[in-house]
């Protein structure tokens, strides 16, 4: 079972703590920040566990050649891509209004650091952890100093080979023990056979997660049944909105939908160890009264202390007439729904060799009483 430590305050992740599921609203707030409070309020009424930003100290994040280009992309807020990247960007002060309004809301609040400055900022501020966007997983300068921040970490792997991820591990567990993976393929929306699934038991001593930007919520959902013990979807409010990542984003009645399909599947993972439950009790003791049928052993017989007539769970019985001190042989043996109940099917090899203390008719319960020590 993969290693466990805690992600936020009072929140583990990885072994059997539930997946800690992150609603990642990048920039899909439009630049309008009563949009992503809006978006914050949504993710805690849904049941997101994180709100989830993108920070950017956009000098430092690209050169002024990359900021002067001409923009002309549908989804453009600006002329240049400088001007697009500034009106999506919060100041300093609108994170901190939002980090508080997060807080009021009672959702952890975090945001990926697009840089090394941003990263910085974010310390400041004191977020529970740091996410690493798939950008910057192969940017091992910038791991070795987020890593020695000491915060846990949370690593996209898009756009990485398995090299990479390995040089990624080695590189950031030199410095912090906790930190998890995503398996991500960085595709907006991404067309199901590039989803790889099979990629999220590959490191088995730390937690790892998944990173979905498909439509629809069926893979996420089968991600977690997989192991995933961090889930991150973009979420929006239309995916008619402008922007490139709206339409491999979830909306409020679907990210609603995948919380509660989540959570129902790890209920359902239940123990590894099989045994009979006292839920099957129904299915093995139906039983008959006085000649009315009952599927379940209800409360009423229980009072009562009356004693079922049939049960369908099947018991070892002669398969033929028996005579007392006779030596049990297989051929001598068969398994019925019998009255009353006797030995579990499974010991029927062990009564070979055994003698019977009693004549029996065909179709007699074998019973322990029955058998000589």
């Amino acid at each position: 079972m993969s290693a466990e430590f805690e992600l936020c305050p009072g929140r583990k992740i990885g072994g059997s703590n539930p997946c800690f599921i992150i609603a990642e609203i990048g920039q899909n707030h439009q630049g309008d920040i009563e949009i992503a409070k809006k978006m914050i309020r949504m993710a805690k009424d849904c049941g997101a566990d994180c709100a989830k930003f993108q920070k950017s100290e956009i000098e430092h994040r690209f050169t002024k050649q990359a900021l002067e280009r001409p923009y002309t992309s549908p989804h453009a807020w600006g002329p240049t891509y400088g001007a697009h990247k500034h009106h999506l960007e919060f100041s300093h002060q609108q994170y901190r209004e939002l980090q508080q309004y997060a807080s009021e809301v009672g959702i952890f609040f975090t945001a990926s650091g697009m840089d090394e400055m941003a990263v910085e900022f974010l310390h400041e501020i004191n977020v529970p952890f740091f996410k690493v966007a798939s950008a910057d997983t192969n940017n091992i300068p910038y791991l070795e100093k987020t890593a020695k921040k000491g915060r846990p970490m949370v690593i996209s792997s898009g756009m990485q080979s398995m090299e990479t991820m390995r040089c990624v591990y080695q590189t950031v567990k030199k410095h912090n023990p906790n930190f998890t993976f995503l398996q991500c393929t960085s595709a907006y929306p991404l067309p199901l056979e590039h989803v790889n699934l099979s990629l999220i038991p590959e490191f088995p001593d730390i937690p790892i997660g998944y990173s979905g930007h498909e439509t629809g919520i069926h893979v996420s959902v089968a991600a977690v049944a997989l192991g995933a013990k961090v889930l991150e979807r973009h979420v929006t409010l239309d995916k008619s909105w402008k922007g490139s990542d709206h339409s491999a984003s979830l909306e409020p009645a679907e990210l609603a939908e995948l919380v509660k399909a989540i959570r129902k599947v790890e209920m359902a993972m239940g123990s590894p160890i099989k045994q009979m439950l006292p839920c099957e009790a129904s299915c093995h003791s139906k039983v008959t009264y006085n000649g009315c049928s009952l599927f379940k052993i209800n409360r009423w017989l229980l009072l009562n202390s009356l004693t079922p007539f049939l049960q369908l769970g099947k018991s070892e019985v002669a398969r033929k007439p028996l005579q007392k001190g006779q030596t049990l042989t297989l051929d001598m043996l068969t398994v019925k729904v019998a009255e009353p109940h006797g030995m579990r099917p499974e010991n029927i090899f062990k009564l070979v060799g055994k003698k019977i203390t009693v004549d029996l008719e065909k179709d007699a319960t074998i019973t322990d009483a029955i058998i000589q020590d």
